[in-house]
């Protein structure tokens, strides 16, 4: 065991000496949209469900993170358009993988085994694509993706009731719990809690991560954090400025804070460069391809998308940059090809007081 252990280490930390390294010397890319490229597919019920549901006693199509168990080779296949497009960092398909979430669908007992399939899907994807590209393994990375939850521990869902919440925070940190078990056991290198719109669960989130290396005795993977900045009032969904959820989150250690979704890149700009202009860690950025349209698809074009991101670079914001709802593999590609010519934003040099 203390073998296992000291190699563990060495592996943990050697993947985040290296994350630090490559973020010193050029801009990472982060993947695209899981669900946009799933729509493709056009699946229905039954592709949903598989061999193994078939008989569900609940509909299940449009819980997009089963397709890891029931139709893993089309997630891996999006992961693999992906590394063509110049990704280095790959979510894993675990948005919704915690029991709160899949109650929805009546599916709570599988959120580990989730989690486990998905990160192995993504490891295996960067596995075969360095591999048959003869690419330097070190440059690629999986990231657990932790999503938001569908409950908020802030937030009435009852406008009549405002002092009332569906769920408790133990409630919120034992299912991100069981969700980091099933991350970290499927090889995940990091940990990103993205797509957060109420603090108090990205703070539930943390508190897990932390917990579970501890309980474990293990040494902790890197964490990223994502938020979203909801509308033009610089606020999140549960009413911080962003500055005040950088704060907020920035005991956690994170090795960078950053912005998703919610807006497009041109929206996000300005949150961007107050961000990059705050933080004491590397910056990351990936919004969605421009707002929605009537019928909530996204008409951005990669070229557009990726023209605004070099704004940012240009500009010495960014330290990692993809894309959110919307983005394809054409997004990502574009974006990797124009990060080329940009440098990374330096870290600031900290003044001992």
């Amino acid at each position: 065991m203390p073998h296992f252990t000291s190699i563990t280490y060495l592996y943990i930390m050697n993947k985040e000496a290296q994350l630090r390294k490559l973020l010193d010397d050029r801009i990472l890319i982060i993947d695209g949209a899981m669900g946009t490229m799933i729509q493709r597919y056009k699946l229905q019920e039954s592709d949903y469900r598989g061999e193994r549901f078939k008989n569900w006693h609940t509909d299940v199509k449009g819980n997009n993170d089963m397709l890891c168990l029931t139709q893993p080779h089309i997630i891996k296949e999006i992961h693999t358009q992906y590394l063509k497009a110049g990704a280095n960092i790959l979510e894993t398909n675990t948005f919704n993988s915690q029991k709160i979430s899949l109650a929805d669908y009546d599916m709570q007992p599988l959120a580990y085994e989730l989690n486990v399939a998905a990160a192995k899907l993504a490891k295996d994807a960067i596995t075969e694509y360095v591999a048959n590209c003869q690419l330097p393994i070190e440059n690629f990375f999986v990231a657990g993706a932790i999503g938001p939850m569908n409950k908020t521990l802030s937030l009435s869902p009852d406008v009549n009731n405002p002092g009332y919440r569906a769920v408790t925070f133990d409630e919120v940190a034992d299912a991100y719990y069981e969700q980091i078990s099933g991350l970290v056991d499927g090889g995940a290198d990091l940990l990103l809690v993205e797509t957060i719109f109420d603090t108090l669960n990205a703070k539930a989130a943390i508190y897990a991560i932390n917990k579970y290396f501890r309980d474990n005795k293990k040494e902790k993977l890197p964490v990223m954090i994502s938020g979203t900045i909801t509308d033009a009032s610089g606020r999140t969904l549960s009413g911080q400025t962003l500055e005040a959820f950088y704060i907020s989150v920035m005991h956690a250690n994170p090795v960078s804070i950053g912005l998703n979704c919610a807006l497009g890149a041109e929206q996000m700009r300005p949150h961007v460069e107050e961000l990059a202009a705050i933080a004491a860690c590397y910056v990351s950025a990936y919004p969605n391809a421009g707002l929605p349209n009537a019928m909530g698809e996204y008409d951005e074009s990669p070229e557009h998308t990726a023209s605004i991101i070099s704004e940012w670079a240009k500009e010495g914001w960014v330290n990692l940059v993809g894309g959110c709802c919307g983005t394809t593999p054409d997004h990502i590609a574009a974006i990797a090809n124009a990060m080329k010519q940009f440098k990374p934003r330096k870290l600031p040099e900290l003044v001992d007081a």
